[in-house]
């Protein structure tokens, strides 16, 4: 059970509703693309799934079919009647009217331990909430997105890539990230003029690295706030020439080339010598 184009379509119309720009609507229309991202969720009897901008409820419908208990979240009042109605049948099925960058996502998830989010992200939200979700809300243990691919690729960005950004080395700080699945403008209502991918992201038992993380990552939005300086400029105030060489990383190099692994060395090595300073100033 899930939604064509003509039902979408016809759904719109009966209810004088139209796709709005401000909430970056775009509907799947496609019944095999909605079912292939339930698939790709990996999700069934027993499992807790959020699903973020529910629309008309197209991929709820195919997510309750799996069995899983799907709590559908949608901002727009407008749409949030008709998802009403197209899923009050389905058992599975919990409705919340809110937008997911303001949610109290503890309430909303204070029925299990562990939760799936699964969502088609507009482009202005999708880094944001997906960082605030692996920041703050250690319930979301993997995430589903399907995003512009210019997003996909900066989530599942290495070191050395054009792509590689804060938002990269957050979702490596936290989580593993790949590209799943590919999926058509043409499967969207209206129809958008890029393309979308499908990223799955799945949260570390442990964060990757063990330097603070609010040390390290307010050194690395400095480091890439001017991205293509290097970074013993870039970092000029912060990290001094001792503190590159205690870290073994170039003072020569700029931020997309660092992985994680030496922005973690270089914070500690910028907190161990702030300590000393420290230390030695109080005696």
């Amino acid at each position: 059970m899930t939604l064509t184009r003509s039902q979408t379509s016809e759904l719109l119309a009966r209810h004088g509703l139209a796709p709005r720009r401000t909430f970056g609507q775009n509907f799947v229309v496609e019944p095999e693309t909605v079912r292939r991202i339930a698939a790709l969720a990996r999700v069934g009897p027993g499992d807790h799934v959020v699903e973020i901008g529910a629309g008309l409820g197209a991929l709820t419908m195919a997510l309750a079919e799996t069995g899983a208990q799907v709590v559908a979240v949608e901002i727009d009042s407008g749409l949030v009647e008709v998802l009403r109605e197209n899923v009050a049948s389905l058992a599975n099925v919990k409705v919340v009217h809110d937008d997911a960058m303001r949610l109290d996502w503890n309430v909303l998830l204070a029925d299990a331990p562990r939760w799936t989010v699964v969502a088609n992200l507009p482009y202005n939200v999708a880094t944001p909430l997906v960082a605030d979700l692996l920041d703050q809300v250690a319930q979301v243990q993997r995430l589903l997105v399907m995003v512009q691919k210019e997003v996909a690729q900066r989530l599942v960005a290495q070191p050395g890539s054009d792509a590689f950004g804060a938002v990269s080395v957050k979702v490596g700080y936290w989580a593993t990230a790949r590209i799943v699945g590919e999926v058509s403008s043409a499967v969207f209502l209206p129809r958008p003029r890029v393309s979308s991918s499908l990223v799955e992201i799945t949260r570390r038992d442990q964060p990757a690295v063990s330097a603070p993380f609010a040390d390290m990552f307010a050194l690395i939005r400095q480091g890439f706030a001017t991205r293509r300086k290097m970074l013993r400029r870039a970092l000029d105030g912060v990290a001094v020439n001792e503190d590159f060489v205690a870290a073994n990383v170039d003072p020569q190099a700029r931020a997309e080339q660092l992985a994680i692994d030496d922005w973690s060395r270089l914070t500690l090595a910028i907190n161990a010598r702030r300590a000393l300073t420290n230390d030695t100033a109080s005696q």
